[in-house]
């Protein structure tokens, strides 16, 4: 169980508790409270939680971690973590199968993103265009159009769903309207082909990265450029931002992966020691550790405190092509062109 405040402020102001909203993914509470004259939101991140987790144990520690969590509170946090358990039960014998074959795209798709709710998703296109599909019926909501080359990169500002981002070989982003349809605005100052880009999660910035070796990000509000991030020797590939907002991470060919403060645009450090092109790299939910891939056929486990690298994993024979966390932080998942997906436990 881990609190993780996204606005901190002066510790001598009093916080006082507005509401507690219920987060089904990752399992957890969000606090609601003002402090300041000012609303803010932490989270009470419940990452171990099971179906046979001891709630009243649980919300003992809970209350004596978080001061906002007083007794009066105790039952209302009970309720919440009573339902996130029933969640857990009702996923735990899911069964998948094929739902619906959608064909409206005249040339391949490049990539598919769903919204947090999984209500709509999007798909984008060497046609140009990227499409918006209502999941339940198949529909096509909106065909958004305005790039002169292939849409490579898309993602909804989630857990809002409102906006989507398209990142273009014509070397600009474009922002959206999901209800409308409307493009909002078009992101123009990179000099090469745009193939990854990231909201943040206050949906105030979305960063693109680019063939030209340079990541950017851009004012979502105003359609300004806010920072270049400058220091890779190739092409950047991959790129996020960490859970809280506050930084954000770029992997390259150029075999190393960069760390950034969002805020400022500092690069914090670089991680080196791959010995080919990066294929991934993110945070883990907790914003403990980063995950690289790489074209070495390996997977590196980095202390996201110091950059230190704590573990490499191999086993692959062939390239690796992405890779992430389960929200635990506690498994690793690992895709490679030389076989089924491994996945991985690192104890910790």
């Amino acid at each position: 169980m881990a609190t993780k405040s996204v606005d901190q402020g002066s510790g001598k102001e009093k916080m006082k508790l507005k509401g507690l909203l219920l987060r089904y993914y990752p399992p957890g509470i969000m606090l609601e409270y003002e402090k300041g004259g000012e609303l803010r939101t932490k989270s009470i991140d419940l990452l171990n939680l099971s179906s046979s987790t001891d709630v009243n144990a649980l919300v003992e520690e809970i209350q004596k971690a978080e001061p906002l969590i007083t007794a009066s509170r105790s039952d209302q946090v009970k309720l919440l973590i009573q339902r996130l358990q029933d969640k857990l039960r009702q996923h735990s014998n899911h069964k998948f199968y094929l739902f619906k074959v959608l064909r409206a795209h005249i040339l391949p798709l490049t990539n598919v993103a769903l919204n947090k709710s999984g209500s709509c998703f999007i798909t984008g296109s060497y046609d140009r265009t990227c499409k918006v599909w209502d999941t339940a019926s198949g529909e096509e909501l909106h065909t958004l159009e305005g790039h002169r080359n292939v849409v490579y990169a898309i993602a909804f500002n989630n857990p809002y769903g409102d906006k989507i981002a398209t990142g273009s070989f014509d070397k600009t982003c474009k922002l959206w309207s999901v209800e409308t349809g409307k493009c909002y605005h078009t992101f123009r100052g990179h000099t090469a082909e745009i193939v990854c880009l990231s909201f943040n999660p206050q949906s105030t910035l979305v960063a693109t990265g680019s063939m030209d070796t340079t990541a950017k990000l851009w004012d979502i509000q105003n359609g300004e450029e806010v920072f270049t991030l400058t220091g890779h020797s190739a092409e950047i590939i991959s790129l996020s931002f960490n859970t809280s907002g506050k930084r954000i991470i770029t992997g390259s060919f150029d075999h190393t992966v960069a760390v950034w403060e969002a805020d400022t645009g500092r690069k914090v450090y670089t991680l080196i020691g791959h010995c080919a092109e990066i294929s991934s790299a993110l945070f883990n939910w907790d914003c403990s550790l980063i995950l690289t891939g790489s074209m070495d056929k390996t997977c590196m486990l980095w202390d996201a405190t110091n950059g230190k690298c704590v573990a490499t994993l191999t086993g692959h024979d062939d390239e690796i092509l992405d890779s992430c966390f389960d929200y635990t932080g506690k498994l690793i998942a690992t895709a490679s062109a030389d076989a089924p997906p491994v996945i991985i436990s690192y104890p910790r």
